[in-house]
């Protein structure tokens, strides 16, 4: 999977996607992640891309020009599955949607920033908005890292067991169950006896016992949720 990022601070990415995770999936040429910098499309002298937005109020507005070209740019180079926006009011990411993402061959991502981007861009160019909780953060390079590491642990070969992934919680809209390693017993807290018994049938059973139990007391919406 290739993945462009689009923003304003490309070098927040550096930490978080220098370790783990993604970085053993770039190490493995699994995916590829490149950044672009709004600024190096911006035409005028002091590089500024944001604006006063029109009818006034508080805060600036991302411009429309240096967006459009970076898009088009990448557009007339290759062709993308999805443009998406992180946005606060985009569709909840979720796991169903993370599974068919994570499917994707090339996609762009475009991080705001101040109040937002100029409305023509996420009617002209956007295809998918995603949002990763109903809060607002300063800027979409946070959300876009709990994105991309969403969907990057999903590619085949990425982890080392690829069942993990299949086990996490929200896939089959269950939260998982309890895991316990050593030692068997701290302070009289003990593991329980089934996972010991090396029945994998019942150790199954149990799991997905505890798995309904955690959801009924924990998110009982899931129930009801079809994606």
């Amino acid at each position: 999977m290739r993945i462009d990022i689009i923003s304003i601070f490309p070098e927040m990415f550096d930490g978080p996607f220098s370790h783990s995770i993604i970085k053993r999936a770039k190490e493995k040429k699994l995916i590829e992640i490149f950044f672009h910098n709004l600024r190096d499309y911006s035409k005028n002298k002091h590089k500024s891309v944001d604006d006063y937005a029109f009818s006034g109020g508080a805060g600036m507005v991302i411009m429309i020009e240096p967006i459009a070209d970076c898009i088009e740019k990448l557009k007339s180079e290759r062709k993308y599955d999805e443009i998406i926006y992180m946005s606060p009011d985009g569709d909840l990411l979720k796991q169903k949607s993370a599974n068919h993402i994570s499917t994707f061959k090339n996609i762009i991502i475009l991080c705001g920033h101040y109040k937002g981007i100029d409305e023509r861009i996420r009617e002209f160019f956007i295809t998918k908005e995603i949002s990763i909780g109903d809060y607002v953060l300063s800027g979409g390079e946070l959300a876009a890292m709990v994105f991309v590491d969403t969907i990057t642990r999903l590619i085949p070969g990425v982890l080392n067991d690829e069942t993990s992934a299949l086990s996490d919680s929200f896939q089959n809209n269950l939260i998982s169950p309890p895991v316990y390693t050593r030692p068997r017993e701290f302070k009289g807290m003990k593991v329980p006896d089934i996972l010991l018994s090396g029945n994998e049938k019942e150790i199954e059973k149990w799991k997905l016992e505890k798995s309904l139990e955690r959801t009924k007391h924990r998110r009982p919406e899931l129930f009801s949720e079809d994606d």
